[in-house]
């Protein structure tokens, strides 16, 4: 029981993960839940994992959206500056 526990802090915050790998787990995680290659239990632990790198995706993807709308907002100004 103890490997169990110490694999499992072994796992990166899915916070510290770029999108990209946070997104590869993810993938990974749902391809073996689909295929039925890990049992119940790991599959529990799997889909918390899965909800977490899910999280972080997505917070990953809102800050990147405004960041997106504030560069779109400061290009409008310049724009209007000029004119």
């Amino acid at each position: 029981m103890a490997a169990k526990t110490s694999k499992k802090s072994s796992a990166p915050d899915p916070a510290s993960l770029s999108f990209e790998a946070a997104m590869e787990e993810l993938e990974l995680i749902m391809d073996r839940i689909e295929r039925g290659e890990i049992g119940l239990e790991e599959s529990l632990s799997a889909y918390a994992r899965g909800e977490a790198l899910l999280k972080a995706c997505k917070a990953k993807l809102d800050a990147s959206e405004q960041k997106v709308e504030e560069l779109s907002a400061e290009s409008l100004d310049d724009d209007d500056g000029g004119t």
